[in-house]
């Protein structure tokens, strides 16, 4: 739906945004939800490695694994669709993310050209995040399937450890309404956020047009990249904190 009124153009771009919450139809709700879904999206992806972590289930390889690339694939879709509004923050976190693969050696500046598609961030780097942001999550249904294969071969994890087929009981109806009622928790708590404060995630910076001249006196990404910010910005060199990251 947001895809039929979004214009991947610099010119527009932004424009675009505001149109669909001013002129379509629902548009400003459907927005919303999107946009403060995603944080929803990762509170739920990190208290599950949060219950991996603390049940072990690090030690299955193949689904610790599959898990981790599922991590890097949100965390990317998520990163460009963060670039698709061309606020300020929009912007320029482009400029900088993209940037840190200068620091790769010999080839790191060219990667970042052809990420780009030119010299800086424009008009090709918005139409192909936008293809990305639009393809990634196809991506991650069909690894997240692969996940739930090996999580059925090996059984899920719990806090004593034990994997039992004796005691093993129906999905239907005991996990299934558990599910359910977590469900509609999560959903009325994102509604309520989307109608009474749909902007208290986001950065002030982003409600303004990119400006590819002005600098924001603070760039900083959204609250769930935190930890990547602070890992990279912990190390003084450039090249460093790439590989700090990456290690982390």
């Amino acid at each position: 739906f947001l895809a039929m009124h979004y214009t991947p153009d610099v010119e527009s771009a932004f424009a675009s945004v505001a149109h669909i919450c001013r002129d379509v139809n629902f548009g400003w709700l459907i927005r919303n939800l999107h946009a403060n879904g995603a944080s929803f999206f990762f509170i739920c992806i990190y208290f599950h490695i949060g219950r991996g972590l603390y049940y072990g289930s690090y030690l299955y390889k193949e689904t610790w694994n599959i898990g981790v690339v599922l991590l890097l694939l949100v965390m990317m879709t998520a990163f460009v669709g963060y670039v698709l509004p061309w606020g300020q923050m929009s912007f320029w976190g482009a400029t900088v993310i993209t940037n840190l693969l200068s620091a790769v050696p010999y080839v790191g500046t060219t990667l970042v050209e052809w990420i780009w598609g030119g010299f800086s961030v424009d008009n090709a780097t918005l139409t192909r995040f936008f293809a990305f942001h639009f393809l990634f999550p196809f991506v991650i249904a069909a690894m997240t399937i692969l996940h739930l294969l090996f999580l059925h071969e090996t059984g899920s994890n719990n806090p004593i450890g034990l994997n039992s087929n004796a005691d093993k009981i129906s999905f239907h109806p005991y996990f299934s309404y558990k599910d359910l009622l977590g469900f509609v928790i999560l959903l009325v708590a994102l509604a309520s956020l989307a109608l009474f404060s749909p902007n208290l995630l986001g950065d002030p910076d982003n409600f303004t047009p990119a400006n590819p001249m002005v600098t924001p006196p603070h760039i900083k990404p959204e609250w769930y990249f935190l930890f990547a910010y602070a890992i990279l910005r912990s190390i003084p060199n450039k090249l460093g904190g790439v590989l700090a990251l990456l290690a982390s």
